[in-house]
């Protein structure tokens, strides 16, 4: 593996000086080849009901292999977080259960990596210390974390900026930051929550790209939410459809493009076909989505 980085010593010498440094460019990757043997997620008839009697997730039922790329896509409001978040650990279902290999999801775990629309690095920490960070607190020692760190630094592209303070890199590079963070302690899944949404188009391009580029080298499975459809077609082995509240599971898209997928995909007849149902899908759940708003006011 090869982290390209050019102009390090420039770069390093405006980070010292406070100033927001430029993205580096990424390393290239190899797609795993050893078959994946954990990373089974069954969520089972799962309800999600908050105070006030308002239902966030409606009988939910979802099997992901081990080692798929999911996108749970759907319009605002919609649930996909809240589901998210079951697999997590951090919301206990109302009705149902989630697994992980074959164990109830009762808590947060080592086992699940999160990564977050805002990066929630801890600033006070250099970037390496807050990758170093999981490591640490699983007791591993920290010779053990700070070398994590580094591999993880070199396989994002931010080998130069181990010694960095999260202040001074830009928005793509927090990201970056937080799923290399993300995946320290060797999760068996990774879920993350709409992490490229505040980031601009160029930037969110790049990321997706350096995001299918780490799951092809850990051969991870991934649950991503978002609202894009261009990003869940770019991205997932199959998208998810959910309903306006409360959040059903509507459809089950399987992507059928090749990989690695490049930028030139988005050409492709099967990328149209499977963006337009898609696009269909989300259409008639938002417009349900404003006519229960208008029906509560």
């Amino acid at each position: 593996m090869t982290t390209m980085n050019t102009g390090i010593d420039d770069q390093i010498t405006d980070a010292e000086a406070g100033a927001e440094v430029p993205d580096p460019p990424l390393p290239k990757m190899h797609r795993q080849l050893h078959p994946v043997l954990k990373g089974h997620v069954e969520i089972e008839h799962v309800t999600v009901e908050f105070k006030d009697n308002v239902v966030a997730v409606k009988e939910a039922s979802l099997e992901v292999k081990p080692g798929e790329f999911v996108c749970l896509l759907g319009p605002s409001g919609c649930g996909k977080s809240t589901l998210l978040n079951c697999v997590a650990g951090f919301v206990k279902p109302t009705v149902g259960s989630v697994k992980l290999d074959g164990a109830r999801v009762t808590k947060p775990g080592p086992d699940r990596g999160m990564v977050f629309q805002q990066h929630s690095l801890f600033p006070w920490k250099t970037v390496k210390d807050n990758v170093a960070f999981g490591p640490l607190m699983a007791q591993q020692g920290k010779h053990t974390a700070d070398k994590v760190a580094r591999t993880l630094l070199g396989m994002v592209g931010l080998s130069a900026y181990e010694n960095s303070f999260p202040g001074v890199l830009s928005g793509g590079m927090k990201q970056r930051v937080g799923i290399a963070r993300a995946l320290a302690n060797y999760p068996n899944v990774l879920l993350m929550d709409e992490p490229f949404g505040a980031l601009d188009a160029q930037t969110r391009a790049m990321m997706q790209e350096n995001l299918l580029q780490i799951w092809g080298e850990f051969g991870i499975t991934v649950i991503f939410v978002t609202h894009d459809i261009d990003e869940a077609v770019f991205l997932a082995d199959r998208i998810i459809v959910m309903s306006a509240s409360p959040g059903r599971l509507i459809a089950d898209i399987k992507v059928d493009l090749p990989r690695p997928r490049a930028a030139e995909v988005v050409s492709n007849e099967h990328y149209i076909a499977t963006k337009r149902r898609c696009m269909d899908l989300i259409r008639a759940e938002s417009l349900r989505a404003f006519a229960q708003q208008d029906d509560r006011a």
